[in-house]
């Protein structure tokens, strides 16, 4: 949620805040702004409520000069409703601070009040305006520097912040804060210049050399250099750099008309990097260091419990199945918004799975470390290098799914199902459950899988079709059984996050439970049918929906014998029963994604969604 920018060096930054903020538009905003210094001009400070392009009408009508230093933000409403004035970035009441914060200060109102007494006045109804007010309090009450400042200030504050802010009296320095959401500083391939974001996005073309904050961790930059310390006790930290992997071209839509379509397309080459140095068809088994670094702990859990939120939640109830099915110990997946909310029973040996694309979901983040609490073993599936759940497991595994800028995920999915795969196949050999014949035969049909997925991709135009057919629909129900269950709850999902049609996804046996009653020729049914097993059943669920009039859509195996049984058949390339759902998921994306487009609706930055939802 959120996006901050910031920069300090040589260049003109009003093109580096704007194209970054662009960049970071992918993690759901609703308004947006920016504020330079330069010392001619003073502060210039523009921000509006709306899109990007609100902004750049602004920007366009203002004067403004050259500058070097500056700050911008993409806010996600929380206090106070979106409007202009709430907009960041925030200046303090005397105008040398300006200020934009990701996050939640719980006790600002404590603190406004308190502030209020001494004769601080308020524009808007944002706790950021409290903050920036709060730091330069201190500043002049301790009579120190913006630094030490900032530290004093969020030594006060409750909540979840990450934050940069400038003080015009020094104006080739910025102060950024990081606890509960994540920030980067970006080291400048010259040496005299530094940038500050939520993510690398915004600043890839100029650097590729990164300093992650960790949590709770405040960073001095200046022109020339970097000091971290540590905001409880002010100790001085060690700086690590580290080299980023990512090339430009990633983060651009090429000739796909959007994102999530281009990140559809991707999943092909998504499996094979996930597979890269785990698995391959000359080796006899996956490796997983983070499995293998860790055998004899691994080979004493006796349950293993899952934590996530939105896909990542769905990619561990397919993971319950995989893991029972090879393993043969118990599995739970927790959401992990609920998950401390109650009294969690957590066992020494017990694993617990943290699954996060971004790796820093806060309601993951706030469950691991109640599991780490109790000393539990803890492992984490992630897809961003350095963020805060891959820091603070026991062990983990990254995804490679490349940078995803769409909000509804999609190739991020794949590659955790995947993971989840290869997690499952490798615990069984590390505990002696999967000969090596069997190892085999799923390795080999692992390996296959890129294939079909682009026999599925070649099925759009007939999804397409499909789409149009059922654009006007007000709700949809998605059915499926065991492993297909968890697929019916992400078709339901996508295609509410992007199309805002109501949706529902169910097992199968359970319609007749409730969701019939909702059945009629105005609700279509999507069949997620691609099991051996159970057929009978299935037959039985799908003459249930034609009895209330009700039109099946169906995604079945090629040649199946069901064909017949629907009004629309999808049918994708075959597999083991346990690894349709990555084939199957193609189909449900592309027809959210059809219904979406048909209806005129931004598939990439779906309204009030966020792409990373940093605040709990």
């Amino acid at each position: 949620m959120c996006g901050i920018v910031g920069y300090v060096g040589h260049r003109d930054v009003l093109p580096i805040l704007i194209n970054g903020l662009k960049r970071l538009e992918y993690r759901g905003y609703d308004s947006a702004g920016i504020a330079t210094y330069n010392e001619s001009q003073g502060i210039n400070l523009v921000k509006t409520k709306g899109k990007m392009a609100n902004l750049e009408v602004l920007l366009e009508s203002s004067y403004y000069q050259e500058s070097f230093l500056g700050i911008g933000h993409t806010r996600w409403a929380t206090h106070g409703i979106p409007n202009d004035v709430n907009s960041h970035p925030h200046a303090s009441n005397s105008g040398d601070l300006v200020l934009v914060h990701n996050g939640i200060i719980e006790n600002y109102e404590s603190i406004k009040n308190l502030l209020i007494k001494r004769g601080y006045e308020f524009k808007s109804d944002t706790d950021t305006e409290v903050l920036v007010n709060l730091i330069e309090e201190v500043k002049k009450k301790e009579q120190v520097k913006l630094g030490k400042a900032v530290q004093i200030a969020l030594n006060q504050v409750v909540g979840a912040y990450a934050i940069a802010v400038f003080d015009i009296n020094k104006p080739n320095e910025i102060v950024a804060a990081r606890l509960g959401s994540p920030l980067v500083i970006g080291i400048g391939a010259e040496s005299n210049e530094h940038f500050i974001a939520s993510d690398i996005h915004p600043f890839i073309e100029y650097t590729k050399s990164v300093v992650y904050l960790e949590e709770g961790e405040l960073a001095i930059v200046k022109g020339k250099k970097i000091k971290i310390r540590n905001i409880k006790d002010d100790k001085l930290k060690s700086i690590l750099i580290t080299e980023l992997n990512v090339e430009l071209e990633e983060i651009r839509k090429g000739d796909y008309e959007h994102f999530m379509l281009k990140e559809i397309h991707e999943q092909p080459k998504v499996i094979l990097d996930t597979y890269r140095g785990r698995l391959s068809e000359n080796k006899d088994m996956i490796k997983m260091s983070g499995l293998i670094d860790n055998k004899e702990i691994l080979s004493k859990i006796d349950r293993i419990v899952i934590l996530g939120c939105g896909s990542s939640y769905i990619a561990g109830l397919l993971g319950e199945y995989l893991l029972e099915d090879f393993i043969g110990i118990p599995v739970e997946v927790e959401y992990s918004s609920e998950f401390r909310y109650r009294n969690p029973i957590i066992r020494e040996n017990d694993l617990f799975i943290a699954i996060s694309q971004s790796g820093e979901t806060a309601d993951t983040l706030a469950a691991l470390k109640l599991v780490k609490s109790k000393n539990a073993f803890t492992f984490g599936i992630c897809n961003v290098v350095g963020s805060s759940i891959a820091r603070l497991t026991d062990a983990g595994a990254y995804t490679h799914a490349g940078v995803e800028i769409g909000v509804a995920s999609t190739k991020a999915l794949m590659s955790q199902m995947i993971m989840l795969y290869m997690f499952a196949i490798h615990l069984a050999q590390i505990r002696q459950k999967l000969s090596q014949d069997k190892f085999n035969i799923y390795r080999d049909e692992l390996l296959s899988l890129p294939e079909k997925i682009e026999r599925a991709l070649a099925l759009e135009p007939a999804i397409k079709k499909i789409a149009y057919i059922y654009s006007e629909a007000n709700n949809f129900l998605y059915l499926g059984r065991k492993y297909n269950y968890p697929m019916a709850l992400e078709g339901a999902l996508k295609l509410k996050e992007i199309s805002y049609i109501h949706a529902e996804g169910y097992p199968a046996a359970e319609m007749k439970h409730g969701p019939i009653a909702l059945i009629d020729n105005d609700m279509p049914v999507v069949v997620i049918a691609t099991e051996n097993e159970n057929s009978e059943k299935i037959i039985s669920n799908i003459q249930e929906i034609k009895a209330r009039n009700g039109r099946v859509i169906g995604i079945i195996r090629e040649d199946s014998k069901l064909k017949s049984l629907f009004d629309h058949a999808i049918e994708i390339p075959s597999t083991f029963d346990q690894l349709m759902p990555i084939i199957s998921l193609v189909p449900l994306q592309l027809l959210a994604y059809h219904i979406a487009v048909i209806k005129g609706k931004n598939v990439d930055q779906p309204r009030n969604l966020a792409k990373s939802v940093t605040v709990e």
